[in-house]
This record gives C-alpha cells, sequence and structure tokens, in this order.
C-alpha cells in the first residue's frame, strides 16, 4: 500500500510561506512556488522571461527541498549544489515541525538558499 503524500497542513504552511516571500508588486517578475512530489516540497523560483531570444517561458530555479520521513514523522531540509544533486542541509536537525525549516531558509545563514 502506498504511503500518502506529507501532512496537508504541513503543505499548506510551506504554501502560505512561498506565497508571502514576494511582495504584490514584484509579482509580475518573480513568484516563490511550492512544487509537491511524493513526500518531498521543493520551494522553488520562478523568474519571468527576461530575454525574448530565450522564450516566453519563466525560467525556475529550485531553493530548498523539504522531505517527510513518514517512518519518523519529521521533515529534512536538503540544498541543491551547482550540479542539481540535492545533499542534507547539516546546519539544522530533522523536525516534525516544518515551520522551524522554514525559518532556516529564510535566515539563510549559510547564504545557500537565496543566495
Amino acid at each position: 500500500m502506498p504511503v500518502a503524500g506529507p501532512p496537508p497542513i504541513d503543505v499548506a504552511a510551506i504554501r502560505s510561506y512561498c506565497e508571502q516571500r514576494v511582495p504584490p508588486h514584484a509579482l509580475h517578475q518573480v513568484r516563490v512556488e511550492a512544487i509537491v512530489d511524493g513526500n518531498s516540497v521543493t520551494i522553488a523560483e520562478r523568474r519571468a522571461p527576461w530575454r525574448p531570444d530565450f522564450g516566453p517561458e519563466w525560467t525556475i530555479g529550485p531553493v530548498a527541498r523539504l522531505r517527510y520521513v513518514h517512518k519518523h514523522r519529521h521533515w529534512m531540509l536538503l540544498w541543491r549544489d551547482r550540479n542539481q544533486r540535492w545533499h542534507h542541509y547539516d546546519f539544522v536537525q530533522p523536525t516534525p515541525d516544518v515551520t522551524l525549516l522554514l525559518e532556516e531558509i529564510e535566515k539563510d545563514p549559510t547564504c545557500i538558499f537565496w543566495g
């Protein structure tokens, strides 16, 4: 029997964080969204097209990944390297409280998420 995705209330908290990240006056240029894929939620930044020769599509850049582990009922935070591989973020422990991980992403003390 397949395991359901992450807790819906946590996914709602992640989506709320993403929606509040960009002020309304900048939404025509940049957006932050949560992409749910199985037990993972990727926080991604979308940017409006900036060169006509690149086409009309918005570009997407993953910022962070939150992975829910059902067995332990906790979330883990991951970061993406320049080769687009995901790694465990060592500066915060897995936690059942996803808001603690969102706070770490927002603070970004290592400049690994938002630069």
